[in-house]
């Protein structure tokens, strides 16, 4: 819900005009400042009570949200608003890392997988809920700064029923165990943070797979998120409202694809095995973008319709396959990465899932025009999927 109040404020705001360039700046400023101290931020997960880490984190996540939807009242400018955001959503990846390195603890192992996409659906479910709320709050007050800090304000309901659900935790259940982490003083621990991440991934040729599959779809998923709201944009600026309700019909088809996968990855991980399960899903994806994502940058006048439906069908198959994938990954960490060191790996995660989308979005906005007519965007990206395929066949064969 705080993200799509802040696309309707940055993204489609009368009041705030954005480019390719901006938008890129937008997403980079919210998402690479965590994404390099993430994996020495999850050391502390490695040592801390992780219950107490999330009670915290969820406290301080609702303040940041209501000190952003005050910002945005006041008629900021776009700098302190974004770093306003950039705290939300630091913390909010720093929830998701503590909450997956810590299902181990409440689970068998032979029930990861399926709760994983339980996990999936519920939190799928709820970005879709609260995404409509959002579009909807903005939808009936009117596109500007006062309906997205509405909508930002209410969605701070949401922190606080996540602090309460932590609170219901005994202390340590949630892990890690007294002196896991070694007798490393708390400071050495988080500076060697990145170092041990990377290292008990690359020791595990599952992990290291899933994370060549999870940097190849947030590749590409960077250049489409870019390329579809410069699309959805298109025409006049009074349309403003036509605009958002094409926005929030894409992340719900994204979101849909995301609840299916739920359903879909129990039933493909036995059968394909984790490696080739992602595998799967990388050449799965490589035919959407090449059929289903190339019509929009090609299409005008009627055809731009049809073409806008492919789109909704390809953020619905897109969704689906980068979260089975994503769902692969966190089952590969939780039953191969030991307890010390789980917390930093999937902070390592969120470091590979944030830097690459930053960067895709970069180097698109170099390249796409403002209406996002470029086949060649949509070609390249298809060539990223196969890269990724390439890698992760490099990959199993090393010892």
């Amino acid at each position: 819900m705080f993200q799509a109040a802040m696309s309707g404020a940055i993204l489609f705001n009368p009041e705030r005009e954005t480019d390719p360039l901006a938008i890129a700046g937008g997403f980079a400023a919210l998402l690479l400042p965590y994404s390099i101290i993430g994996p020495y931020a999850g050391a502390l997960l490695d040592r801390w009570d992780r219950r107490l880490v999330l009670l915290v984190a969820t406290v301080l996540r609702a303040v940041f949200i209501l000190a952003t939807a005050v910002g945005l009242l006041a008629g900021i400018r776009a700098t302190p608003l974004l770093v306003g955001a950039l705290a939300v959503v630091g913390v909010s990846r720093f929830v998701g890392a503590g909450v997956a390195a810590s299902l181990p603890r409440v689970l068998s192992s032979r029930w990861l997988v399926p709760m994983n996409s339980v996990l999936a659906t519920v939190a799928s479910g709820c970005a879709i809920v609260g995404a409509g709320l959002a579009f909807a709050i903005i939808g009936l007050i009117g596109a500007g700064d006062f309906a997205s800090a509405v909508a930002a304000g209410v969605s701070a309901v949401g922190s606080v029923a996540g602090a309460l659900a932590a609170a219901g935790f005994r202390p340590r259940a949630l892990g890690p165990d007294p002196g896991a982490g070694g007798e490393r003083n708390t400071v050495r621990a988080i500076a060697a943070g990145l170092r041990e991440g990377a290292t008990a991934a690359w020791r595990s040729r599952e992990v290291t797979t899933t994370f060549l599959g999870i940097g190849a779809h947030r590749i590409v998923f960077g250049a489409d998120t870019l390329l579809m709201v410069l699309v959805l944009r298109r025409g006049s600026e009074a349309a403003v409202g036509t605009h958002i309700a094409k926005f929030s019909a894409a992340i719900t088809a994204t979101g849909a694809g995301m609840l299916s996968a739920a359903v879909i990855a129990p039933i493909l991980i036995p059968r394909l095995g984790r490696p080739r399960t992602v595998v799967t899903c990388l050449a799965a994806a490589i035919a959407v973008q090449l059929t289903l994502v190339t019509p929009i940058t090609l299409a005008t006048g009627d055809a731009e319709r049809w073409a806008e439906a492919l789109l909704l069908a390809a953020a619905f198959l897109l969704g689906l396959a980068g979260q089975v994938i994503k769902l692969t990954g966190d089952a590969a960490m939780q039953i191969t990465i030991d307890d010390a060191h789980r917390g930093q790996v999937f902070a390592l995660q969120d470091t590979v899932f944030n830097i690459t989308f930053v960067l895709a979005l970069a180097g698109t906005a170099l390249l796409i025009p403002a209406d996002g007519r470029s086949p060649a965007v949509v070609m390249a990206a298809a060539a990223v999927y196969a890269c990724g395929i390439l890698a992760i066949a490099g990959n199993s064969r090393r010892r």
